[in-house]
């Protein structure tokens, strides 16, 4: 039995995403897009769909939002709605305590809800 792998025995590991995610969400790529979560890339399809029929303006992917200096607060999505207004957008499956207390910022701040789905 091997004790220790080589350099390439553990590249090849890698390769091949035996990598477990902290929170078990499965990375999912669309139309060449790799979303976290299979939950956030179902959402962007439910957009474009949305985006197709005319029921939003647009939207926009993962927005980064300057909460003080050195920190930082990224959306998953914003969506434009027809009547000129916006919504940020987080697909959540977990509130870790970090994303509490950016939420809570952002929303003091930028004196917008954050809406999690």
């Amino acid at each position: 039995m091997q004790e220790y792998w080589s350099i390439e025995q553990y590249k090849e590991y890698q390769k091949k995403g035996n990598k477990k995610s902290k929170y078990s969400a499965v990375k999912t790529s669309v139309d060449g897009q790799t979303f976290d979560s299979k939950k956030e890339a179902d959402y962007y399809c439910n957009l474009k769909l949305r985006l197709h029929g005319g029921d939003i303006k647009g939207f926009c992917l993962q927005p980064i939002f300057i909460l003080a200096p050195g920190l930082k607060y990224k959306a998953d999505f914003i969506v434009f709605n027809n009547d000129g207004t916006a919504e940020i957008i987080d697909t959540k499956g977990f509130k870790t305590k970090e994303y509490i207390t950016k939420k809570k910022v952002f929303e003091d701040k930028y004196n917008l809800k954050i809406r999690e789905v």
